[in-house]
């Protein structure tokens, strides 16, 4: 494998000489699904599993981007009422989350929750994360564990920043009236322009569909979300086993970026919602220096609600991200804080910023009013 776009780090030469042969593997035609599980996940190659830093504020950092706790430590101090809450409805003292990034958030939840958490599990593919989680945390060694998979059984709370965004998509286009599978070819050719890339694009018809008619007979690019809704449907099942086992519930907060279906599905989205990240820069294509940005896609909350209820989960909430904080309690402390603390706080709810383009979602075993949407529930919508 020769491909001009390489750089010499042999780890992602190492990745593309995965993909190549998986593609082969595969036919000669990689779903796109199967080709991010590989840029984000494959074991020590990909993006989230490489020892490249990702989370920072500013590109000199050399990271990507930014989330929520990284930008302000009220972030989780305030989802820890909502987290405490939850906990003491369902009777446990173990949080979980996904993820976990930075360590950032667990740093926050494990400080501001205290004693009513006696166990915080995070579950995590990445070693380089993980040993970055173990630095941030090692004060709260003894309530912090690292699992890599999901137990047979769960009782407890989850928590999930910014996760069901990187699960791996399926891609979708309507040409000329017609749905095809979007998916990924090798094309190494000799004498290709410096900068060309290997990795090609390639549209095959398909019988799979979006879960709801899109409008109109324009082209329509857009993304089904099969490895979210069963991640969902599969923690259901770990909630429910546990429920039995112990007579303990379980619930789930994710906190993301997206839309309810008929926003998401909107005939006006026709470019669908695919992005990269790198360096605190954004750009649409994922076949360009795979292994080194970030690939998102943003959360259908609909299919996500729909594949928790199918499971057996009630759907306990769902709204903007501005509207669970100050539901919450992000405000009454930010009077006695600096004005950058103020500042970095505030995009967490402006609207313009993350404010109501992050939404929350909640699901649990039994049904119960959290507090983080007292005001502003949009269940309604989804």
């Amino acid at each position: 494998m020769n491909s001009p776009q390489l750089s010499n780090d042999p780890g992602q030469q190492a990745l593309y000489t995965l993909i190549e042969r998986s593609i082969g593997h595969a036919g000669g035609w990689l779903s796109f699904d199967r080709f991010m599980a590989l840029a984000l996940y494959a074991p020590g190659m990909g993006y989230y599993a490489n020892s490249l830093r990702k989370f920072g504020l500013t590109p000199e950092s050399g990271s990507d981007f930014a989330t929520s706790p990284e930008m302000s430590k009220h972030f989780g101090r305030t989802l820890a009422h909502q987290v405490a809450q939850a906990l003491q409805v369902t009777g446990t003292d173990e949080v979980w989350e996904f993820g976990a990034g930075s360590g950032a958030l667990a740093l926050q939840l494990i400080e501001s929750l205290g004693d009513s958490v006696q166990r915080y599990t995070i579950v995590d593919l990445s070693g380089s994360l993980r040993a970055r989680q173990q630095e941030t945390l090692k004060a709260h060694a003894h309530k912090v564990q690292w699992v890599d998979a999901l137990p047979e059984q769960l009782s407890g709370v989850v928590v999930g920043n910014e996760v069901l965004d990187a699960m791996p998509v399926q891609l979708l286009i309507r040409q000329g009236g017609v749905w095809h599978e979007r998916g990924v070819v090798w094309q190494a050719q000799v004498g290709a322009s410096a900068g060309a890339s290997a990795l090609q694009w390639e549209d095959r018809v398909t019988d799979l569909r979006p879960p709801m008619e899109v409008e109109g007979e324009h082209d329509y690019l857009t993304e089904i979300h099969n490895q979210a809704e069963a991640f969902v449907a599969t923690l259901a099942d770990r909630f429910k086993a546990g429920e039995a086992a112990t007579g303990k519930g379980g619930a789930a907060f994710f906190l993301d970026y997206g839309f309810p279906e008929h926003e998401f599905f909107h005939p006006q989205r026709s470019m669908g919602t695919l992005m990269c990240h790198q360096l605190h820069k954004a750009d649409t294509d994922p076949l360009q220096d795979v292994g080194r940005k970030d690939i998102t896609a943003h959360v259908n909350f609909t299919g996500v609600a729909l594949a928790a209820q199918d499971a057996g989960l009630h759907v306990l909430g769902y709204t903007s991200q501005a509207h669970f904080l100050i539901n919450c309690g992000l405000l009454p402390p930010l009077v006695d804080a600096s004005l950058s603390e103020k500042s970095m706080a505030q995009k967490l709810i402006a609207e313009h910023e993350m404010g109501e383009l992050f939404k929350v979602v909640a699901l649990g075993t039994t049904e119960w009013e959290p507090m983080g949407f007292a005001q502003g529930d949009r269940t309604y919508a989804l």
